[in-house]
């Protein structure tokens, strides 16, 4: 089996996450892509970028925002933690659960600038190949420029999957500013059952 992994905040998810997932599962043959929210994240334990909306309410969107998509789920499994959770930590217990699986993980090429930030992260190749997801201003160029050394081995190897000319030009902090100034935000930027959500609870506003 082939797992697709794929953290963040999700705060709120939009339909770039789940553009993005449906087609590196259908490009890379995933059975299934996991998204996993994040309870605390390490990078974002400045109260000025830590999640607005609560952990359980952002798993909870990440539920309605995947009920009528095919082979994409959510997993509580860092929200049961309940403390900062890193990355490596996430594919060792997914490594354990599921042993036979061949794991990918899903990153952000915004994220993958600042990979070698992260907590062990020479061990993830180690653990899962490595998915970039191309962002909009994602440049393949660029990426390889920045990527360290040792991910530039892998790419140049064939280990790691570079999906940037998929973009979706959408972004959950645009999101949040829309509904921050009570501008609109349509199905096209967010899942019909989210957008419900978001408006009914006002987490943005």
């Amino acid at each position: 089996m082939k797992l697709g992994i794929f953290g963040g905040s999700f705060d709120p998810p939009h339909q770039g996450h789940v553009r993005l997932a449906q087609e590196a599962r259908r490009r890379l043959g995933l059975d299934r892509v996991l998204f996993v929210p994040t309870a605390n994240p390490p990078h974002k334990a400045n109260p000025e970028h830590a999640p607005v909306a609560p952990a359980p309410c952002r798993f909870a969107m990440v539920e309605m925002a995947l009920l009528g998509e095919e082979g994409l789920y959510a997993s509580p499994f860092e929200l049961r933690l309940d403390r900062v959770t890193y990355t490596v930590e996430t594919l060792e217990h997914f490594r354990a659960e599921e042993p036979e699986a061949a794991l990918h993980l899903l990153v952000g090429s915004d994220s993958l600038a600042e990979l070698d930030t992260w907590k062990r992260w020479r061990d993830l190749p180690k653990l899962a190949r490595l998915v970039v997801l191309g962002r909009p201003g994602s440049e393949p160029a660029t990426i390889r420029r920045e990527l360290p050394e040792e991910l530039r081995e892998l790419l140049g190897r064939g280990e790691m999957d570079l999906l940037t000319d998929v973009m979706i030009d959408v972004s959950s902090t645009e999101i949040r500013r829309r509904l921050e100034r009570g501008e609109p935000v349509d199905g096209e930027w967010l899942p019909p059952l989210v957008l419900d959500y978001v408006t009914k609870y006002s987490f943005y506003r």
